[in-house]
């Protein structure tokens, strides 16, 4: 009995704990990157020169990664089967993720996670009038992410590859993998896309709804700026899609996306879907002068 006990209790110490951060040097200031144990290692706060670029509230307002798809016997609404994840909608501003981490490692500037996602709608719920067609609240989806600190010589830039692993068993024809969305402060209210064919900005509305080129949020003065771009954008067939953005007034948020989609009548394929991401941060002319140098070093 007591050789069971202790075995038990080694066994509860090698769980992984979601408490993490990671940091480097850029320039004047460190950037650094925290998990929580709340969110099952998604990342909860980016901050740089003293600024927080995450709101992280609910489990949804974070800078993560979901999925949307359909179970071929169903028509696609968005949030019916989407596991996300930080975890599920009704954990709220709760402690504790439906979601379960599988794996953390956090050291010096990098980081790596494997997590299980939770559903964001638990059975029963319903979006948009829509209810949920998953009927468990702990889906067999799982997402990894491996977050570096800087790239090249780019201090300011965060690579973040992230791989889906869509489980056998699933029949689907649409799948729309949310690489990486960031939910910002309001105070990031100036919206702009980046236009390669012309190495230039472009002010963009808030929205809602995507675009073909990478985006930049702004606070209004230029002084503080994230942008996202990815190299494996677009996806066959969704060419002039890609990147989204929002302005929730109501919720004080501000929101980016960098989106991918497959489909394929005949089932989307089980396995690994992966997507390289880099996120960039600092004034609007350092995030608009790295996302033209990862554009030349990108190009096809």
């Amino acid at each position: 009995m007591m050789m069971h006990f202790v075995c038990l209790v080694a066994s509860f110490a090698a769980a992984p704990t979601g408490n993490a951060s990671i940091r480097a040097k850029a320039g004047d200031s460190d950037i650094i990157i925290t998990t929580t144990q709340r969110l099952a290692g998604a990342i909860h706060s980016l901050t740089f020169r003293g600024v927080e670029y995450i709101n992280s509230t609910d489990h949804g307002r974070q800078l993560q990664s979901a999925s949307n798809l359909n179970l071929a016997t169903h028509p696609y609404h968005s949030e019916t089967f989407n596991p996300t994840e930080a975890g599920s909608r009704s954990d709220h501003i709760g402690p504790i993720s439906s979601s379960k981490l599988l794996k953390l490692e956090a050291k010096g500037n990098e980081l790596k996670t494997t997590i299980q996602m939770a559903f964001w709608l638990r059975p029963g719920e319903k979006s948009e009038g829509h209810p949920a067609i998953n009927k468990t609240v702990l889906s067999d989806h799982l997402i990894a992410k491996h977050v570096t600190i800087g790239t090249k010589d780019m201090a300011q830039v965060i690579q973040y590859d992230v791989t889906f692993t869509v489980p056998k068993g699933e029949h689907h024809t649409w799948a729309q993998f949310e690489a990486l969305t960031g939910y910002m402060p309001q105070a990031f209210s100036k919206f702009y896309r980046y236009v390669p064919a012309k190495k230039e900005l472009e002010p963009i509305s808030e929205g809602p709804g995507e675009q073909q080129h990478p985006i930049i949020f702004s606070t209004p003065d230029g002084r503080h700026a994230m942008g996202i771009y990815s190299p494996d954008q677009p996806s066959k067939g969704f060419e002039h899609a890609g990147y989204g953005r929002w302005n929730f007034k109501e919720h004080r948020v501000v929101k980016w996306n960098c989106v991918f989609r497959v489909k394929d009548n005949e089932g989307v394929k089980p396995g690994d879907y992966s997507y390289r991401n880099f996120v960039l941060v600092g004034t609007l002319e350092e995030v608009t002068r790295d996302m033209s140098r990862l554009h030349e070093m990108n190009k096809p």
